[in-house]
């Protein structure tokens, strides 16, 4: 596919079509370690994007009529569903539907089964950038219309790149996530005492109920993880699933690979009980970030225990990023629960733009009542901060 200029726009049925080396140079200083070619790769390695998973991989590459080495790229799926996206358009689609319109296929720049904010265009900075995401903008809505689709959905992209969309044209999408913040606490008490009291006493009573359980936790390292850990974690992660009634995302492949291909971004919590494992919880961390994050992501456990979910998946949490001196720990998408345990409330957003005008005008009318109710969902949660009134965040 061909644009009019010296360069040339590329569809990517695999991440393997670029190097790890030329993918991961195109990385800015505030990528997520879930922009990695090893993250990404390992993903379509063990089949849980491409087949017949809904996941089609279509990444868009701008390259140099020159030069096999791209300059910009962007992670791409053809999706036939809206599952493991976390932005939820499904009445899109039934709205589709009873217009006897196809909404799927739909194109989806975004990280797979992740709902975490961050860069969604890779620019190399010796190219003029800013050129080069426009190039990647308007090569994402020639793909609709050459091929079809419905629509294309940019999801929790970084604030520079949602600029851009909204000027090409594309509609923001709001959505609430709750974030840790680290005001360079010494200790879990420090954080402690700055939560209002029914908070703290609250905290300190779930924390209680798993000591007396006789629970125990062990921190792995991403570099000290061995396979056993890895298959353990998984059988947690596999059990959320199953009691929700639910098939997982991910394989056990995915995160042997995983824990061996990004060691230093992955942290695993263990809990034990008279010796045995009964639970596990997953960091990602990203130490050398500008600014040191952690993204909770997956937990699990094997045997019901009162509170032990809150204390491995966010006390524990809590207490590595304090030790570490990580300053953000993102809880995940949802989860108005987690202001209790002194999470506050972030608004992010993603970026849609739909082929069809009558539905777009739709779609906008939608997004803007949405917008109100969110925006007002945002202040009620602050009257409710778990925060001291004396706090100040930075």
């Amino acid at each position: 596919m061909a644009l009019n200029s010296p360069i040339e726009l590329r569809v990517l049925d695999r991440i393997q079509a670029v190097s790890a080396e030329d993918w991961d140079s195109l990385l800015a200083a505030d990528s997520t370690p879930f922009l990695r070619h090893a993250f990404l790769a390992a993903l379509e390695e063990h089949g849980c994007v491409g087949g017949n998973t809904g996941w089609q991989v279509a990444h868009l590459a701008i390259y140099p009529t020159d030069s096999e080495k791209p300059i910009g790229l962007m992670p791409l799926y053809l999706k036939s569903h809206s599952y493991g996206e976390y932005v939820f358009d499904w009445s899109w689609a039934e709205a589709y539907s009873q217009h006897g319109l196809q909404y799927y296929p739909k194109a989806l720049c975004a990280i797979p089964f992740t709902p975490v904010q961050g860069t969604r265009m890779l620019l190399d900075g010796q190219h003029d950038p800013e050129r080069t995401q426009q190039w990647l903008i308007q090569g994402l809505k020639q793909l609709l219309i050459q091929n079809g689709l419905s629509s294309a959905h940019v999801l929790f992209a970084e604030q520079k790149t949602q600029d851009a969309l909204l000027a090409q044209g594309f509609m923001a999408r709001d959505a609430v996530q709750f974030h840790w913040n680290n005001q360079s606490y010494a200790t879990m008490d420090a954080f402690l005492d700055q939560l209002t009291m029914k908070r703290r006493k609250n905290i300190r009573r779930e924390r209680k109920e798993v000591v007396e359980a006789g629970v125990q936790f062990r921190h792995i390292p991403g570099e000290m993880a061995n396979q056993a850990d890895w298959a353990f974690f998984y059988r947690c992660y596999a059990n959320t699933y199953l009691e929700h009634h639910s098939s997982p995302y991910l394989n056990e492949g995915f995160f042997q690979a995983w824990g061996k291909q990004m060691p230093e971004h992955l942290h695993l919590i263990v809990a034990e009980k008279e010796g045995h494992p009964v639970a596990a919880s997953l960091l990602v961390v990203d130490k050398k970030a500008p600014i040191p994050t952690a993204y909770g992501r997956y937990w699990g456990s094997i045997e019901y225990i009162p509170c032990l979910h809150f204390e491995t998946a966010y006390y524990q949490a809590i207490e590595y990023c304090i030790r570490e001196g990580i300053q953000v720990f993102e809880g995940g998408a949802q989860g108005q629960h987690k202001m209790a345990r002194g999470f506050l409330p972030v608004t992010v957003q993603s970026a849609h733009w739909i082929k069809d005008p009558e539905f777009a005008t739709a779609v906008e009318r939608f997004l803007k009542r949405e917008r109100a109710g969110v925006g007002a969902y945002v202040d009620e949660l602050a009257e409710h901060s778990p925060l001291k009134s004396t706090t100040v965040l930075p």
